[in-house]
């Protein structure tokens, strides 16, 4: 038989004891042991009676004697293991935590389990994209067939669209030259950030006209807080989306908001063909002001003491040659949320590349 060590305020330890006689029957007229013969091997039924098992350790540790315990031979193997999957008592029957304790235990575990599965996502994301940038582009030789649909519900254009993702969307290209009321723009801000927090390029193209619609302007400010690029111009030839470079679509009528229907093309060939019209026009426009340049603030880079010690840190390693790679170690973030960082920096500098965005952060003193 064993016996407990009483007067303690941490775990209890249990020690073999000389006295036998009737102590097993004590325990189990108390409701200690039970009859396995009953269904022992349900979770529900496991679990009551460790808690019971528990609830009486700890009454024993509490108390100022020594009292009889049961032996681990007397205990069910699963109620043994439920209390140590719960940390709440120590291999071999020894060692009976707190609930605190336990749970302290148990949380540190679950942090660094977690935290083993975050960095091999994060490996496995870098992996996946490694594989994607080596995947062919689609070449057919001979004619080819372009698959033209007529869509008539926005709603089913959606999801039309997310159909078109055989591994992953990769790049969003959308031409704008009017925008829908603000209901609708709020629900398609939460269609747009979820595809950009999948590690989607977004570029937003829109006439300046249309950025004065009602709702607009905090559309394309969340828009470009969420890692999207926005420019405006002054025309557009045509209202436009193409996905991937193999998807293009655009309304089949006079309405740009598809009163007519849209009409949806499924060809690389012709998709690159308006990709081509997109970055033509892009290359032209000017980046999108926001709220500061709808106030009133003179074009041109932001000033030097708008520009985080983040985003200074990040010029100044890309200054040195430093490798994305190295930077988002560095900062502790992935290559994408360095890339969506890269481009709100880009912006905020109006320059059009990172070797014009280096040239003005150096005039403007952001790096040494």
């Amino acid at each position: 038989m064993h016996q407990v060590e009483t007067g303690m305020t941490g775990p209890g330890r249990l020690r073999h004891g000389s006295r036998a006689g009737g102590a097993l029957e004590k325990v189990r007229a108390a409701g200690y042991l039970f009859d396995m013969s009953a269904d022992s091997d349900d979770a529900a039924e496991t679990g009551t009676e460790a808690r019971q098992v528990y609830t009486q350790l700890v009454g024993t540790l509490r108390s100022n004697r020594a009292t009889w315990a049961p032996p681990p031979e007397e205990v069910p193997g699963e109620v043994r293991n439920w209390l140590a999957e719960r940390r709440l008592l120590g291999p071999e029957f020894h060692g009976v935590s707190s609930p605190e304790r336990a749970l302290r235990e148990l949380l540190g575990e679950q942090r660094a389990r977690l935290r083993s599965a975050a960095e091999a996502m994060e490996r496995n994301l870098r992996a996946v994209d490694d594989v994607l940038d080596l995947l062919p582009e689609f070449r057919v030789s001979g004619h080819e067939s372009v698959e033209v649909e007529f869509i008539e519900d926005r709603d089913r254009l959606r999801r039309r669209l997310d159909e078109f993702e055989p591994v992953g969307r990769r790049e969003v290209l959308c031409m704008r030259t009017t925008f829908p009321g603000p209901e609708v723009l709020e629900v398609s801000l939460g269609h747009d950030r979820r595809v950009l927090a999948q590690g989607t390029e977004m570029r937003m193209l829109a006439t300046v006209g249309a950025t004065r619609a009602p709702g607009v302007a905090a559309y394309l400010d969340a828009l470009r807080e969420a890692g999207a690029r926005v420019r405006v111009a002054a025309a557009l030839p045509l209202y436009l989306h193409v996905v991937d470079r193999t998807v293009a679509l655009m309304p089949a009528g006079d309405d740009p908001l598809g009163g007519d229907g849209d009409v949806l093309l499924r060809n690389p060939r012709i998709a690159l063909c308006f990709a081509q019209v997109f970055e033509h026009e892009w290359d032209v426009a000017r980046p999108y002001p926001g709220g500061e340049g709808r106030t009133g603030r003179a074009a041109g880079p932001r000033p030097a003491d708008e520009y985080t010690e983040q985003e200074r840190e990040i010029l100044a390693l890309l200054a040195t040659g430093t490798k994305d790679e190295s930077i988002a170690r560095r900062l502790g973030c992935s290559e994408r949320t360095l890339r969506r960082m890269m481009t709100r920096i880009t912006e905020k500098l109006e320059a059009g590349s990172r070797f014009a965005a280096g040239v003005r952060a150096a005039r403007l003193g952001l790096i040494d």
